[in-house]
């Protein structure tokens, strides 16, 4: 004797109603637990990847962000190296000034001692120029600065370093202590000229200095947008949302007197029998 239980038609319409129903509402918690529309594949293939490649490019972008903003830093420190060289260049100068004022082989003597270690603090203070170890004012013991500007890496940049010791500014200690008027003459010259390379060199670093930034803002810009572009494909509106779910539980608890409704009938039916 078979003991399957068998409903009626109208039983089975209702109760199919009412899972379809929970599982609508089940879905719907879902969207406004996360916040999203399309959560999988499923819910939207087309939107789900589309929205999946946005997001991984602003991720790339976001990157690179990292490395621009140490390559900013980097054309920084060179930038303010070449700002403390330049005033000791000055202060080379007003020494070479002063000897050129005086006849006396004892005071050129000292000025030219000092001059002598202004160039060296030069030397020293193009060495401490560097930012997480790459130098531009010592190419001798660093590389050049390449900034990759997009996520394929077929965009970039690429900064020279110089070398701006004393050696490298064709700064040569005093000849003869300055005892010869044509010895700080020679000095004199250097050093205008070692104003106009570092002056010269400023200007180039100050165009670098822009073009990173601009390309900073311009990613920053770019990412916000993928972001905003995957965002409106998979985003839930929380009020239409809410409006849905509302909608849903009342068509649920329909659903359940229209159930019950339904099994009473069947029982009445049942009853007639007995």
């Amino acid at each position: 004797m078979s003991s399957d239980i068998v409903l009626t038609a109208g039983v089975r319409a209702n109760l199919l109603q009412l899972q379809k129903t929970s599982d609508l509402i089940t879905a719907t918690q879902t969207k406004l637990a996360t916040g999203k529309r399309v959560n999988t594949a499923l819910d939207n293939p087309v939107n789900y990847f589309t929205a999946q490649g946005l997001q991984n490019r602003a991720g790339d972008l976001s990157n690179l962000l990292d490395s621009m903003s140490s390559a900013f830093n980097t054309i920084q420190a060179a930038n303010n190296g070449i700002t403390s060289i330049t005033k000791l260049v000055q202060s080379a100068q007003a020494l070479v000034s002063q000897a050129q004022q005086t006849s006396d082989t004892t005071v050129r003597a000292g000025l030219a001692s000092q001059f002598d270690q202004i160039l060296s603090q030069i030397t020293q203070l193009a060495g401490d120029s560097g930012f997480n170890g790459i130098n531009l004012l010592d190419k001798t013991n660093s590389a050049d600065l390449t900034v990759t500007l997009n996520e394929s890496g077929t965009s970039s940049v690429t900064i020279a370093a110089v070398d701006f010791s004393a050696n490298g500014l064709a700064l040569n200690n005093s000849t003869n202590n300055w005892g010869g008027t044509s010895d700080i003459s020679t000095a004199s010259t250097e050093l205008t000229n070692a104003l106009i390379t570092l002056r010269s060199q400023a200007q180039a670093f100050g165009s670098n200095l822009t073009t990173v930034q601009v390309r900073q803002d311009f990613t920053k810009a770019m990412i916000n947008t993928l972001q905003s572009g995957a965002d409106s494909l998979t985003l839930a509106d929380s009020n239409e949302e809410g409006a849905n779910l509302l909608a849903l539980q009342t068509r649920q608890q329909l659903s359940t007197t229209a159930l019950s409704l339904a099994s009473q009938a069947s029982q009445a039916v049942l009853r007639l029998f007995q």
